[in-house]
């Protein structure tokens, strides 16, 4: 690795350790995992900014381009922690009358002069470090990730940790036949949207790596194709097999589901936008589809996924009647919700006798995020998410640079994919899988914003 021209060089180091550690213990789903993923992160971000005051550092064009997406940031930690603060028992009845009669009655037979916004003060505590720490490797993100060679190793430091994951995964579940791969997750729809991330910057990569020339005839264009076979680009399709070898082995439903539509709708979005679409991609875009779904897939198992959408009825699965709970929840602390992270200690009180398990997350991020932050939460959360997406399909339409739009199409993908799947369960209150997607995110802005003159 070239020494970086602002001295950033091991703090880049240790930010592509994190991307590898943050899914090995259990998706940093835990206390201590969590904790250090945070501590990791804000640890770095207070190394750079005391280079920058002492001049050793700048920071890039493309984070003061992305403002919008920051702007959403910063108001989000603001509300976040605005619910720890103890406010007069008289405002908090006006903000949110359900919370304030909880507070009452948990205090009586005293009296109370002040309670904050949440029902949980340590899950809220919680979830805004973890917040400040996602926001913090978000704009760590666009700042170290100034030229090429910075970028391309942090998506293939990703691609390779996801490679890592799949292979554990699989050979796990296929020591066990019957078993479902899960890697370092306790949840296999986790781990399989953590693989979905990962595959879809392989693809972005994938793409950014083919060349832009148009062949004349087609025996032109397979001598080309041939002789990109032989290169290590060809080690690169063997990584993304590897993954969607794992990610069929996981039989997540709307895992497989969430990562062959979003790699449709990009796919056409890319070709649309392309004006001159390559053999090159178009041939790489049908191969994924047909030789991972028809080939890998009969082979490892996408019988067995579609015969679980299939067999899928409401006496299997009570998720829809936690929605129909996580609905009755948001009813009654519509604007600001319950407090972030409460929603373990809050739903109990709405779950009805006939659910089978007792859940502690809602299996959908909306409804989860809504029940705990109330409207205002979740549109924040959706600017954040609908700016990037925005700017990766303006990144799309605008750039020509090869790489960039790789990177634009990865972040699309990834997004989508994700958007997917949080529909039906919880993959961003897996720490792992949302500093993954905040990774997205920046992706979308570095490939709109990223200026030539810093390549």
């Amino acid at each position: 690795m070239r020494r970086s021209p602002d001295g950033s060089r091991w703090i880049f180091v240790f930010y592509l350790v994190l991307l590898v550690w943050v899914p090995i213990p259990l998706g940093s789903n835990r206390s201590w995992s969590w904790a250090l993923l945070a501590l990791w992160t804000l640890v770095l971000a207070l190394w750079w900014l005391a280079g920058f005051f002492r001049g050793r550092h700048a920071y890039p064009a493309v984070l003061r381009e992305s403002w919008p997406m920051l702007l959403c940031g910063l108001l989000w930690l603001a509300y976040v922690w605005l619910h720890l603060v103890p406010l007069p028992i008289e405002v908090l009845q006006l903000l949110s009358p359900q919370a304030a009669r909880w507070h009452i009655a948990a205090a009586a037979p005293a009296a109370i002069d002040a309670a904050p916004l949440t029902l949980d003060a340590y899950a809220t505590l919680g979830a805004a470090c973890r917040s400040t720490a996602y926001l913090a490797f978000f704009a760590l993100s666009l700042i170290l990730l100034r030229d090429r060679d910075r970028i391309r190793y942090a998506a293939y430091t990703l691609i390779a940790s996801g490679v890592l994951q799949a292979l554990y995964g699989a050979l796990l579940s296929l020591q066990s036949p019957g078993d479902v791969a899960s890697g370092t997750f306790v949840n296999r729809n986790h781990y399989a949207g953590y693989l979905t991330m990962c595959l879809s910057v392989g693809v972005g990569v994938l793409i950014a790596s083919l060349s832009g020339e148009r062949s004349q005839t087609w025996g032109v264009f397979f001598r080309k194709l041939m002789q990109w076979i032989i290169t290590p680009k060809m080690a690169l399709r063997l990584g993304l097999v590897v993954m969607v070898v794992a990610l069929v082995l996981t039989r997540s439903r709307m895992g497989n589901s969430s990562f062959f539509i979003s790699l449709l709708v990009t796919g056409v979005i890319g070709l649309l936008l392309a004006k001159r679409a390559t053999k090159s991609m178009i041939i790489l875009l049908i191969s994924l589809v047909a030789i991972d779904v028809f080939i890998v897939g009969t082979y490892f198992g996408t019988r067995r996924v579609v015969e679980r959408i299939t067999q899928t009825t409401v006496e299997s699965e009570d998720r829809d009647e936690v929605a129909g709970y996580a609905i009755d929840m948001w009813k009654d602390y519509p604007v600001f919700g319950s407090g972030p992270g409460s929603f373990p200690v809050v739903f109990p009180r709405y779950s009805g006798a006939g659910t089978q398990e007792s859940y502690t997350h809602a299996h959908n991020d909306y409804l989860e995020f809504g029940a705990e932050t109330g409207v205002l939460g979740l549109s924040l959360l959706g600017l954040m998410v609908a700016t990037s997406f925005a700017a990766a399909l303006r990144a799309q339409y605008l750039r020509r640079d090869p790489l960039m739009r790789g990177l634009s199409f990865a972040a699309m993908m990834g997004i989508l994919a994700l958007m997917i799947h949080s529909g039906v369960d919880f993959n961003l209150q897996i720490p792992a899988n949302a500093l993954t997607f905040m990774l997205l995110l920046a992706f979308a802005w570095i490939s709109l914003y990223h200026a030539r003159a810093e390549a």
